[in-house]
């Protein structure tokens, strides 16, 4: 949605005011926080789109043969106060990436499975099951 979007519909729900106001209260609710998400979405793309940005800087000054490659990256990672500081975290950091590839290779190697509907679990569903006496 864009922000125009939101201030219409803010617009409405403020011309609408008076006959349901828990309805209306409730809207206004939803609405901001569904802006709040849109903003959170928007800026981490932002900063996922700067470390890409920066990442892909790096390996192209690395295959030019530049004399520090990692410019791009360690200013992008200092930037937002993510660069290891000590060896603590450095140990950390690599346990981290470590264990995580591993789980991303184990989810890229098992397919996903989709649960299957049986005929039971049709004839259970919906507001005109009737319960056993």
């Amino acid at each position: 949605m864009t922000r125009s979007e939101f201030d219409d519909i803010r617009a409405h729900i403020a011309a609408e005011e008076g006959d349901s106001d828990d309805l209306l209260q409730i809207a206004r609710t939803l609405l901001d926080d569904l802006e709040q998400a849109r903003l959170r979405e928007a800026t981490l793309r932002a900063r996922y789109l700067g470390l890409l940005t920066a990442a892909r800087a790096t390996m192209a000054s690395d295959t030019v043969g530049d004399i520090d490659p990692l410019t791009f990256l360690r200013h992008e990672l200092d930037k937002r106060g993510q660069l290891p500081t000590g060896d603590d975290e450095v140990t950390r950091i690599l346990s981290d990436a470590r264990t995580a590839e591993a789980l991303l290779a184990d989810l890229e190697q098992k397919p996903q499975s989709r649960p299957r509907t049986s005929a039971r679990m049709r004839r259970c569903a919906g507001v005109a099951r009737r319960l056993p006496r």
